[in-house]
């Protein structure tokens, strides 16, 4: 049996609190309930909740100053914002927090409906307990130097594939390689983890050499019955971009293996690909002019100007799982998806939405004319023999259907 989520309220009304906690503890959770934030931090450290439900109007300390403090701490809880503020207020709140590395499961105004409670606890909880090796958010070992030389030596660093598929057809299109740290206990960990050492390390771009290798290997020898169409995704981080080699060595890798550089999309932040623009520009045009496509990744968090964007030669843009995973419940992030996903069209970039959950969220984003999507509704992180089993029946699927 997995252990039972805990849940902390911090309201300082207790007819919603108790509300709260009721449906909740329905729905498996112990709970607890408090309305000062002294007592609400000494449990958050004492209790180790997996989940939080903050009010943001408080007496003393508002809710963004909790949050503040929650991300200083490194707290890993599920969130729950709740609150009679306006939307827009809200959102920029879940924004700022989301920024700042907390987990927001979603807003809950005021008052509220239970089956929005109800919906926002289940698609936060974890299904099932996590089996040896599973990724961790606390309790993360140091990883230092010690750590990064056994990493590469021991080849402790390893790829999981997350597929994207077509929102017209729900036909694969590709998959995007994501890293993960194997620690010598069994644990995985996830890259937010050990990837800010490498790049402070200079060790970026052995990881990103690394990482290619793996994804080519991998990609190359995917069964040829299958559509060889689809294409390989890899993150690139901003340190990448001061490489002038950069072209010329994943050119020449491709080569090596036996893939088209055109079957590569590189993906980059926003952020990232805005940090040095000029640079940028000369590193990013020789990958094109390479044949390699770009991806600008998590658009939307970034403070890009549109000229920007314009400027540079990206053939994707990936929508930030952020709006999209909001847009049912909220009219903001539905006109932010939607105006995205009309600027990519004008730019004739291909769009894509990330962190697409549901069936609905599909639909709704299928209908503003995205083109593409990934998410835990079509298929999870997988390891390399799971995304060819995956690939293998949704081809399948589609000769069927």
């Amino acid at each position: 049996m997995p252990p039972m989520p805990r849940l902390l309220i911090l309201d300082d009304d207790p007819a919603i609190a108790q509300t709260i906690a009721a449906i909740a503890q329905r729905d498996g959770f112990d709970v607890r309930c408090v309305d000062r934030t002294e007592e609400f931090f000494a449990l958050v450290v004492q209790w180790s909740p997996t989940h939080l439900a903050v009010d943001l109007v408080m007496p003393g300390m508002d809710g963004v100053e909790v949050l503040r403090l929650l991300a200083e701490k490194g707290c890993t809880a599920r969130i729950v914002l709740t609150s009679g503020m306006g939307s827009k207020v809200l959102e920029s709140v879940k924004r700022s927090a989301e920024a700042r590395g907390l987990h927001i499961s979603g807003i809950l105004p005021k008052p509220f409906k239970n089956a929005l409670l109800r919906e926002l606890l289940k698609e936060s909880r974890p299904q099932h307990q996590a089996a040896p090796g599973a990724s961790i958010d606390a309790g993360t070992p140091l990883f230092g130097e010690e750590q990064a030389q056994d990493a590469f030596t021991a080849r402790r660093l390893f790829l999981h594939y997350q597929p994207k598929v077509s929102l017209s057809t729900e036909v694969a299109v590709g998959f995007e390689a994501l890293v993960r740290w194997r620690h010598p206990d069994g644990r995985t960990i996830g890259p937010d983890h050990f990837v800010p050492f490498l790049e402070r390390s200079g060790r970026i771009q052995q990881l990103t050499d690394y990482v290619i290798e793996d994804a080519l290997s991998w990609f190359v020898g995917v069964p040829p019955l299958v559509d060889r169409a689809i294409k390989m995704s890899v993150n690139l981080s901003a340190r990448n971009l001061v490489d002038i080699h950069l072209a010329d060595r994943l050119s020449a890798r491709c080569a090596s293996v036996g893939v088209l550089p055109s079957s590569v999309i590189l993906e980059l932040t926003e952020t990232s690909a805005m940090a040095n623009p000029t640079d940028a520009l000369d590193i990013l045009s020789r990958l094109r002019i390479k044949g390699f496509e770009l991806a600008i990744d998590d658009f939307g968090t970034g403070y890009s100007s549109m000229v920007q964007l314009a400027r540079l030669p990206f053939s994707e843009l990936k929508i930030d799982k952020s709006f999209v995973s909001s847009m049912l419940h909220s009219e903001e992030s539905r006109k932010i998806v939607g105006s995205t996903i009309e600027l990519s069209r004008s730019l004739g970039i291909i769009s894509v939405a990330e962190g697409i959950e549901d069936a609905a969220t599909a639909a709704m984003l299928r209908g503003m004319g995205c083109d593409l999507g990934q998410g835990y509704f079509f298929g999870r992180p997988m390891d390399g023999p799971q995304a060819e089993r995956w690939l293998l029946n949704r081809s399948r699927d589609a000769m069927c259907g």
